[in-house]
């Protein structure tokens, strides 16, 4: 699950550079490291759950 989630993201980060998303917050393309922060935060969100519920 985390592999998909980091391609996802790596993928999202990506189309910001080339083309930006648009969203609120997302509208240059340097905004691609807030991409990077959100991606960190659920990956460690991932690993810290699958720890404790397994």
């Amino acid at each position: 699950m985390t592999k998909l989630i980091a391609l996802l993201l790596i993928l999202a980060m990506a189309i910001q550079v080339i083309k930006p998303l648009g969203l609120p917050g997302l509208r240059r393309r340097m905004d691609f490291w807030k991409i990077a922060l959100i991606a960190f935060g659920i990956w460690a969100v991932a690993l810290l759950s699958r720890d404790f519920l397994m």
